[in-house]
């Protein structure tokens, strides 16, 4: 099938576009977030004076989020201050785990069979989600909330089921999945950013 002919303009739209919706969903963040990310930097902050860990989860776009997120607290944001790492395990790495997993328990429980083993009381499980409604991150929340742990949601839409599950939900106030996904991002960078600067800046 020929393709019909695409010109610059159209293109430099498309992208002007996307650009604009993308901007306007993190004005809205600003408008609509900033208190609840507030709350979710304090709690973590909480948890790190008190030795405590970051466990993260999420599924597609949101796993690789997790383990990007957890990265920036191992690391640092800002290269100009030194610091120790966080400690942050992103849960959808082990592919061992999560196949075995998967093939034993069902792909639902992974992550909260990693969860009740590797968490403790005080930990804070971060749970990613588009929607809200992803069972695998929920049952998680469920089994942290068991240990002890805190649960900070990083949510969309209307926030799912996810959303009475956690101690901090942050819903990005979009119902389109990628503006979703680069709100999440940018939330955990501020919130990184801001652990980083208030114990170590």
């Amino acid at each position: 099938m020929a393709h019909l002919p695409v010109t610059i303009l159209a293109r430099q739209a498309y992208i002007q576009d996307e650009l604009a919706a993308s901007s306007a969903t993190k004005t809205k963040i600003f408008e609509h977030c900033t208190d609840k990310i507030i709350k979710a930097v304090d709690l973590i902050i909480t948890a790190l004076n008190k030795k405590k860990k970051l466990l993260l989860c999420g599924n597609g776009g949101s796993a690789a989020d997790a383990q990007h997120i957890a990265t920036e607290f191992i690391i640092r944001m800002n290269p100009n201050i030194k610091r120790p790492g966080i400690p942050a395990i992103a849960l959808t790495t082990d592919s061992s785990m999560l196949t075995a997993g998967a093939n034993d328990l069902g792909y639902d429980n992974v992550f909260a069979r990693a969860t009740e083993t590797l968490g403790v009381e005080g930990d804070v499980l971060i749970g990613i989600s588009t929607s809200g409604r992803s069972e695998s991150v929920n049952l998680a929340l469920k089994a942290a909330r068991l240990r002890k742990m805190s649960t900070i949601g990083f949510i969309g839409k209307e926030g799912g089921a996810m959303k009475d599950l956690c101690d901090v939900s942050i819903i990005v106030p979009s119902n389109d999945t990628q503006r979703i996904q680069e709100g999440h991002i940018t939330i955990a960078h501020i919130i990184c950013g801001l652990v980083e600067r208030e114990i170590y800046g």
